[in-house]
């Protein structure tokens, strides 16, 4: 059995702690090469992330047109300009962090016929380095999104590091509860288990899965 099946074989044990419905686990792939890859698609894991356009189009166009059932996650920054090119491949959209970009998205997927579930990125603490919408903005701009047509589906966030992350995921699923969303993406290598506690219902694991990146 590949390595990487192991690994996350290990992580679905881990997040059968309580009667919590397990979260979905995407298998953040990129800097690793299809060979990487592959082993996992095999096995039928579904969800796979990817933080670079053209990387993502470089690895997953073929492998997406022989295993339909894939769902491809965007998981990085997104600029206006590649989101012509992130429409037709990926299925999720994980880091909508302006309105610039919700108004780009609105346009394309009329163009592609194709409305991919978003995650509204949330600056979650108030870091001036990090994208994201503030906290105080959040409902104004969800409004604004639902009004171009978006899938909204939930919130996404990255929280400051050194620091416990539980209590930005508490507050995280606070706000989504405000706002009627059933999804939270959060919780990566170093915290997921955390974030499971705290009703993440996807989680973006990668080291822990692929191993040291090189």
């Amino acid at each position: 059995m590949h390595q990487s099946i192991k690994n996350l074989n290990l992580i679905k044990e881990e997040l059968k702690f309580n009667d919590n419905k397990i979260p979905s686990i995407i298998a953040v792939s990129k800097t690793f090469s299809t060979s990487d890859i592959l082993p996992l698609v095999n096995e039928g894991h579904i969800h796979f992330g990817e933080n670079k356009v053209q990387e993502a189009l470089s690895k997953w166009i073929e492998i997406k047109k022989k295993y339909e059932q894939i769902k491809l996650h965007m998981i990085g920054k997104l600029q206006t300009n590649k989101v012509k090119f992130t429409l037709p491949l990926f299925d999720f959209i994980h880091s909508l962090d302006n309105q610039k970009l919700a108004e780009k998205i609105s346009l394309e997927q009329k163009k592609h016929l194709k409305r991919p579930k978003i995650f509204i990125q949330v600056n979650i603490g108030d870091e001036s380095q990090k994208s994201g919408i503030s906290k105080k903005d959040l409902k104004n701009f969800y409004e604004k999104c639902k009004n171009l047509d978006l899938n909204i589906i939930g919130l996404m966030c990255i929280p400051p590091v050194d620091e416990d992350p539980g209590i930005y995921f508490k507050e995280m699923k606070n706000l989504s509860n405000e706002l009627n969303l059933q999804e939270l993406s959060m919780g990566m290598s170093e915290d997921y288990m955390i974030a499971a506690k705290n009703f993440s219902t996807f989680l973006r694991i990668g080291t822990k899965i692929f191993g040291k990146r090189s």
